[in-house]
């Protein structure tokens, strides 16, 4: 974002160059086409580092969408299809996942062990065209030694690669 003291200092730059353009011999209105251009290239130039920010947690909030609604299908494919052929896995069992089909397999565990109801609560995002992070709140019900429901939860921290199409694939995922 950009602050107002610069805002400011902008504007006031532009109506200096309208002054030199009105005392140089030209027409008002070649000033103020040339004042808009100027404008208009500054708005190109600061807006795509604003608008990133924005996406990224656009994105994160749809992949995030994405990933709960496979996981409480109990869709252990889909989930590794968030993932790209190098991704890591980091659970806190400690035992590294590498690749789509070792974090199918984790998961496909989770499943048969009746962990149900997973919901991501985005924290913060952010990245840029190609790495994007995400950090969440992650909650989900599992089942305690008598098999009655119990709730689970923690925090998560995903990190996203920005795939040709734009969409987002997991590069690492960590969570306790």
């Amino acid at each position: 974002m950009i602050s107002s003291s610069f805002e400011g200092l902008f504007i006031e730059r532009l109506a200096n160059w309208k002054t030199v353009f009105l005392c140089a011999d030209f027409r008002e209105e070649d000033t103020m086409r040339i004042i808009q251009a100027s404008a208009l290239i500054f708005c190109l130039v600061a807006a795509p580092g604003v608008s990133l920010a924005a996406d990224a947690k656009a994105d994160v909030e749809k992949a995030y969408a994405a990933w709960d609604a496979a996981f409480n299908k109990h869709d252990e494919k889909a989930i590794g299809a968030a993932y790209v052929t190098s991704a890591k896995l980091l659970p806190p069992t400690h035992q590294v996942a590498s690749g789509p089909a070792e974090i199918e397999k984790f998961f496909a565990g989770l499943f048969a062990g009746g962990v149900t109801g997973h919901k991501l609560e985005m924290i913060d995002a952010g990245g840029d065209d190609k790495v994007v992070f995400g950090t969440a709140k992650w909650s989900a019900t599992g089942k305690d030694k008598e098999g009655k429901p119990s709730p689970l939860g923690g925090l998560a921290t995903h990190v996203f690669e920005r795939q040709a199409d734009g969409s987002l694939k997991l590069r690492l995922q960590t969570f306790n």
